[in-house]
């Protein structure tokens, strides 16, 4: 559902500059009609879901790469069985050319399955260096967490910026996805108050399905009151249309000040829809030129 135009800005064209997208194992089928609208070298974040195997994350690593995109690997700390299995991936991401850059989560299982409680256990660990990891990215989360609370969430994003410094690494951090622009940039605001400097990319829904929308939303706790619901162009009625993170855009660009955000780039959660996602984006650009 697109908002009424809005004449664009230089912000607007700055966040759409360099966006990153999320895929999963099951769409490397897709990753040849993204090529085709796509800038060679963006970014695909590549997902660590339990009910897939190492094999078919990698097989997605090396067809994002074979794309002519950047794959970023995903790492998930708690269904990280063994070091070993750590060094095992790792190292497979290596030979397949793709260990430079990955992102670091916590991940779905509430305990460990193994030696790692969390990403930083594993940004902690010294294996990622010693892979070749240069970047490494984490997460972010301006709503919070439905299972965590706001203290934990603030010192985890300390530490872990911390260390990353320490360890001479490159950081970044990718936001939840919303669909209220006024929290995320307030939570932006109090990273750069607590002298965190990492580049953020701010997590945004690519066209989707109210209702899909809607239930990753009430999964992954982002507000969905009725007056967010308006202003992003949902309809909690009427459940069988699309929508689209137009207004969320613009909203963002009108409101960002780099002063005070410090850099902000764009990562769109594609929730399947890797070849929607990428067309929607071509056109948003297009429009938007």
């Amino acid at each position: 559902m697109s908002s009424a135009p809005i004449a664009p800005s230089r912000a607007l064209a700055g966040l759409l500059e360099d966006v990153s997208f999320e895929m999963t194992g099951k769409d490397t089928d897709s990753l040849t009609g993204a090529r085709a609208c796509l800038p060679r070298g963006s970014r695909m974040n590549v997902t660590y879901l339990a009910n897939e195997q190492q094999q078919q994350r990698l097989r997605a690593v090396r067809a994002a790469r074979d794309a002519g995109f950047v794959p970023v690997p995903h790492i998930s700390a708690r269904q990280l069985e063994s070091r070993a299995e750590l060094e095992e991936y790792l190292a497979a991401l290596r030979e397949a050319g793709s260990c430079d850059e990955v992102f670091v989560v916590g991940g779905d299982p509430a305990s460990p399955r193994g030696p790692y409680e969390d990403s930083l256990e594993v940004i902690r660990s010294g294996l990622l260096e010693q892979y070749g990891v240069r970047c490494v990215g984490i997460g972010g989360y301006p709503e919070g967490h439905p299972l965590i609370s706001d203290a934990s969430l603030w010192s985890a994003l300390e530490n872990k910026s911390e260390v990353i410094r320490e360890r001479g690494l490159v950081g970044g951090v990718i936001t939840q996805f919303g669909f209220d622009v006024d929290p995320v940039l307030s939570w932006v605001e109090a990273v750069r108050r607590r002298g965190i400097d990492l580049p953020i990319r701010v997590g945004v829904p690519g066209p989707a399905g109210v209702r899909r929308l809607l239930r990753y939303a009430a999964r992954f706790g982002v507000g969905t009151s009725a007056g967010i619901a308006k202003k992003y162009g949902l309809s909690l009625t009427n459940l069988v249309g699309t929508a689209g993170p137009d207004r969320f855009l613009h909203t963002l660009a009108r409101n960002y000040d780099a002063q005070r955000h410090g850099e902000i780039k764009l990562h769109f959660y594609t929730f399947g829809g890797l070849k929607a996602t990428s067309d929607w984006v071509t056109e948003f650009r297009r429009k938007e030129s």
